[in-house]
């Protein structure tokens, strides 16, 4: 799905990727965790083209095409989706005509028409029952007194209508309770299918209860400094991040 090769990066010229090396198939789910300042956030914003990033080194590929010349936008045609930390709210914009336009501008790319009504409609009934969500929650206007498990909610529903190739679902975990997790986590694997790829980044081992990962990775001043299965996880938990230190 997804191979980064040697990928460096940096921003305002502060080098924060330091040669990563990353490679994610189609029906894995990857997990990448780190302490703060580790690079997680960054490597996200990178894979989805965020302009405020600047690779200096490396290669991205997806399904083999070169996503360095691509835009935010391009990218996101081409199927990355970033769940983000910290979703905006835009007033007088309802869910639901938020994911229709994002829909339709992505058919737009592919030189397709706009979605029929009743498609657009059966589809939106399909995708918020499968993820339990209310109707009148696709009424309100995107994020605007949304909780934060509304947000991230919110975004797992648009992950389910987009169905994007690649998923990256940045701290997706941050500010929820327990019960707003498992709803959360509940959605992303019902979403998981042999088609696509998702990469969860997170600080803690708790969200991989639920989301079970087939790899961990661990991030430490620019790169990944150890990988392993969801046991590395637990590892992670029971000593905390000083002993990877000693692997850098």
């Amino acid at each position: 799905m997804i191979t980064i090769e040697n990928l460096h990066a940096q921003v305002e010229g502060k080098k924060i990727l330091n040669g990563i090396d990353l490679d994610v198939k189609s029906g894995e789910v990857h997990a990448i965790m780190g302490p703060n300042g580790s690079g997680k956030s960054t490597l996200s914003s990178v894979i989805a083209g965020h302009h405020d990033y600047e690779v200096t080194e490396g290669t991205m590929l997806l399904e083999g095409e070169d996503l360095s010349e691509m835009s935010a936008e391009e990218r996101a045609h081409k199927g990355i989706f970033l769940s983000f930390q910290y979703p905006v709210e835009i007033p007088g914009v309802s869910v639901t005509n938020f994911i229709k336009t994002a829909i339709n501008a992505n058919r737009k790319a592919h030189g397709l028409e706009n979605m029929p009504a009743n498609e657009m409609l059966k589809k939106i009934r399909e995708k918020s029952a499968l993820l339990e969500i209310d109707s009148r929650f696709l009424s309100r206007s995107l994020n605007e007194g949304f909780s934060g498990g509304e947000k991230k909610r919110n975004e797992i529903f648009q992950m389910a209508m987009l169905e994007p190739k690649l998923s990256i679902l940045d701290e997706t975990d941050s500010g929820l309770d327990i019960d707003a997790l498992k709803i959360v986590a509940n959605g992303v694997n019902k979403l998981r299918s042999k088609d696509n790829a998702i990469i969860v980044i997170t600080h803690y081992q708790r969200l991989l209860e639920y989301i079970v990962p087939d790899f961990v990775h661990v991030l430490f001043d620019g790169k990944i400094v150890k990988s392993g299965t969801k046991d590395l996880a637990l590892e992670l938990e029971a000593k905390g991040y000083d002993w990877i230190k000693e692997l850098v």
